[in-house]
Parts: structure tokens; C-alpha cells; sequence
């Protein structure tokens, strides 16, 4: 339960399901509700694919390119740190959201469900970051490796959930109540951070233990 939690409260910040939807309705202001629908199950099925790929040929990766487990914890904890802070400012962030420039491509395009729907809204670098992080923390253990994809996918759904009802959510939350919940999350998602930061500096031998007072 505790690895269910934990990655709930990971993949609910950095993918932003809210934030997502209100981005959504913006950016598709002319398209109609099959058009809508159709460009937001396309989106989800592509994250969902790049986010999978991550969450099983992940170790892979950093095995191929010689990067340790601690120095991943490391990473992406201060990424997440990073994140948590722009979330509690209500700050735009590059990890988790467009740039202007991005919006402004985006704007002239009729289907915007690979970009920058499915990413980097959806799968972008803080996700992708998390994915990778939440399995290896795992160790192999299938069954917690089982807890954090059920909890992706159901962040994932939370977030098609929220694409079809975009314009409701948007006059519903409007940008304060956006904002409301981006700080409360942020500051959870900040301890969550740090957590990760000390125990890759732990793991990583950096700090001498046991040593004779």
C-alpha cells in the first residue's frame, strides 16, 4: 500500500491530470467534441506506450549508458524537487507543461494529441524521470513493480477521465482552484523529493557510516 500511495501521489503531480485538462480546453478551443475525444484517447494511447517502454526497458537504459541507481534517486529527486517547487509557486514548468513557444505551435495545429499532448504534457520528463525511479526502487520485486504501473495507469485514466470533461473542469476549478491543488500536491511531492535525494546519498557510499566516535 505504501508503494501504491507513494506512486499515486508521484504520478498525480507530475502528470497534473487537472492542469492537463484546462490545457486541453484551451488549446482546442475550435475542435469539436469528436475531435476532442478522438485526439484525447490517441494522446493517452501514446503516453501510455512511452511511459510502459520506460517503466520496463528503463533499467536498461541506465544500465546501458553506466548510470548507477543511487545517482538515478539522486536525479530525479532534485527533478521532482525542481517540480515541486514551480507546482507550490503555481510557476509554469518546462518538465511538466508547455513552453509559450510550444503553445504557440501547438495553437496552429488541428490534432494536437502526439504534440504536445502525449508529450510533453502527459509524458514528459518529469514523468518519464518518475517511472524509471518508482521501478528501480522496486528492486525487481514484481508485485511493487505491479502497484506502480496499476498506479500510472490509473493516474493515466484519471487524466482521459478529465480530457473529455476538459471544459467542465476548467469552469468548475477555475485557475485559483487549479492552483489550490498544484500547492497542496507540490508540498507532498517536495518531501517525496528530498526523500529520494537522501536515500541516493545514502546508497551511494558518499557519506562514510559507522565510523568510530
Amino acid at each position: 500500500m505504501e508503494t501504491a500511495l507513494i506512486a499515486l501521489t508521484t504520478f498525480f503531480a507530475v502528470i497534473g491530470p487537472a492542469d492537463v485538462a484546462a490545457l486541453f480546453a484551451a488549446l482546442t478551443p475550435n475542435s469539436t467534441a469528436v475531435e476532442r475525444r478522438a485526439m484525447a484517447l490517441k494522446g493517452i494511447l501514446l503516453a501510455t506506450g512511452i511511459l510502459l517502454l520506460f517503466a520496463f526497458f528503463g533499467k536498461a537504459i541506465l544500465t546501458l549508458f553506466g548510470i548507477s541507481l543511487p545517482a538515478l534517486r539522486i536525479a530525479g529527486g532534485i527533478l521532482l524537487l525542481l517540480i515541486s517547487i514551480d507546482m507550490v509557486f503555481a510557476r509554469s514548468s518546462g518538465s511538466t507543461t508547455t513552453t509559450s513557444e510550444e503553445n504557440q505551435e501547438a495553437s496552429r495545429k488541428d490534432d494536437i494529441s502526439v504534440f504536445p499532448l502525449a508529450t510533453p504534457l502527459i509524458a514528459g520528463p518529469g514523468t518519464i524521470g518518475a517511472t524509471i525511479l518508482l521501478v528501480s526502487e522496486a528492486h525487481g520485486d514484481w508485485q511493487q513493480i505491479g502497484f506502480v504501473i496499476g498506479a500510472l495507469l490509473a493516474i493515466l485514466l484519471l487524466t482521459f477521465v478529465l480530457l473529455l470533461l476538459a471544459s467542465q473542469v476548467q469552469k468548475v476549478l477555475g485557475v485559483t482552484g487549479l492552483h489550490v491543488v498544484s500547492r497542496i500536491v507540490g508540498v507532498l511531492l517536495a518531501a517525496l523529493a528530498i526523500q529520494f535525494i537522501l536515500d541516493g546519498i545514502n546508497a551511494s557510499g558518499l557519506i562514510p557510516t559507522g565510523l568510530p566516535r
